[in-house]
């Protein structure tokens, strides 16, 4: 099982507390209000623990579940305190008409993220194809990318604590090409499909 920290108190970090808690891994969260922090340790349970803002996470994977606005200042402010861990960037940067990403150029959130991170720190994208309340209910496909494979190996191990399937699309460039199938899944709920009730999967011929 793995050491998580959270750094976020939102919907996406209660809810992946909540499956990694029942997963039996440890969970560490962090956010900048503490109360809320405490709190949803409190609610997560499973010897939850909490962590003060900025200083160095106990978890060896680090997830920001934050905005994508919020996520490269956050990385840069906890600086040296996050060398040597895996961290996991979530956010889908869309644009205000959520039909397109809101950086022009052919980056992401994690490649910022990676150029903001410490030495000795590797970044993994993932977990940002699924809709939350499905990551709740539901056995999505998780898509991940990052450019260290013992640090891929590790969030893959976590995926499958969830008791979900992790699917490595490749290096952390094609961490672009992951919020740009956040969008897709945004433009399916809203024409193809309807609804919010779906996440994007890989279906395998038999060999």
């Amino acid at each position: 099982m793995s050491n998580i920290s959270i750094i976020g108190t939102g919907n996406m970090a209660r809810t992946i507390g909540a499956r990694a808690i029942a997963g039996g891994n440890t969970v560490e969260v962090m956010g900048r209000n503490q109360s809320k922090a405490a709190d949803l340790a409190k609610a997560l349970g499973g010897g939850t623990t909490t962590g003060e803002w900025g200083t160095a996470p106990a978890g060896d994977i680090v997830i920001v579940a934050l905005l994508y606005d919020g996520v490269v200042p956050a990385v840069a402010q906890y600086g040296d305190a996050l060398a040597g861990k895996v961290i996991v960037d979530i956010s889908n940067p869309f644009n205000s008409t959520f039909d397109g990403l809101a950086h022009r150029e052919e980056t992401s959130i994690a490649q910022e993220v990676a150029k903001a991170a410490p030495a000795g720190a590797s970044v993994v994208k993932a977990f940002n194809t699924v809709f939350r309340h499905v990551l709740e209910k539901g056995r999505p496909d998780v898509f991940l990318a990052g450019d260290n494979a013992q640090a891929k190996a590790s969030v893959e191990a976590f995926i499958e604590s969830l008791g979900l399937r992790s699917l490595d699309v490749g290096g952390l460039k094609m961490a672009h090409w992951l919020e740009g199938a956040g969008v897709v899944t945004v433009g399916l709920a809203n024409h193809g499909v309807g609804n919010l009730n779906f996440a994007l999967s890989i279906t395998e011929l038999p060999v």
